[in-house]
């Protein structure tokens, strides 16, 4: 069929895999706003993990022709010495496009030249466990890795410092913990 133009082969005769990347993809222009976390419900589901909406955070929502399809929130760290951006979140239907690092890389710059509610240039570090945004921050001379836990945190160390933190307050432990499970864990740095 020599009107067929795939982006991509499998020879399986040879076994090969090849790109053929015949078009350019289309530009998508996104509008970035940020918000006051209202989006959040909408976009928690397709979060990894299961946590409430960050308090005190600057959440930052990307829309394609007025449809949300990106959002990210930024938090400080104690004595505003550095932001740090989490809850990176791109719609399923609008993951692949190349939206995701556009997004992030905008919002982190625009925190890195002062553009935040601090008016204060801030660094900012981003974490990820997800192995494909692990690999293209990498790539991207933008960010620099700058750790990476890949095991299990221990739940027994978790639980004595909630334990500890709870005695403190004058209650009793919850006898509870976080950890002790399989989540690799990718720090990087925005070194624009």
């Amino acid at each position: 069929m020599s009107w067929l133009q795939p982006d991509w082969v499998i020879d399986t005769r040879r076994a090969e895999f090849r790109w053929r990347r015949l078009r350019r993809a289309p530009r998508i222009a996104m509008d970035i706003h940020q918000t006051d976390g209202s989006f959040w419900p909408a976009f928690e589901p397709h979060h990894y993990l299961k946590l409430p909406r960050m308090i005190a955070a600057n959440y930052y929502v990307g829309f394609v022709d007025g449809a949300p399809v990106a959002h990210l929130a930024v938090s400080t760290r104690p004595g505003l010495v550095e932001g740090r951006a989490c809850r990176l979140v791109v719609m399923p239907e609008w993951q692949g496009a190349g939206l995701g690092l556009r997004f992030l890389n905008e919002v982190c710059a625009l925190w890195r030249r002062g553009v935040n509610r601090y008016d204060k240039p801030m660094p900012m570090l981003f974490h990820t466990s997800h192995p494909g945004l692990a690999a293209a921050l990498r790539r991207d001379p933008l960010w620099a890795q700058v750790s990476a836990i890949l095991y299990a945190e221990s739940k027994e160390r978790s639980m004595k410092t909630l334990a500890a933190a709870r005695a403190r307050k004058g209650l009793k432990p919850a006898g509870t913990g976080y950890g002790g499970h399989f989540r690799a864990v990718q720090g990087f740095r925005y070194v624009e």
